[in-house]
């Protein structure tokens, strides 16, 4: 699961901050 190339950890950022997101989006809204 670990890619060199960048891609996967930029991906991974991607979709914590996306879930982070849908998780204050329901408690606020």
């Amino acid at each position: 699961m670990s890619a060199g190339h960048g891609f996967g950890s930029g991906f991974a950022l991607i979709v914590v901050l996306f879930i982070l997101l849908i998780i204050v989006g329901a408690s606020w809204f």
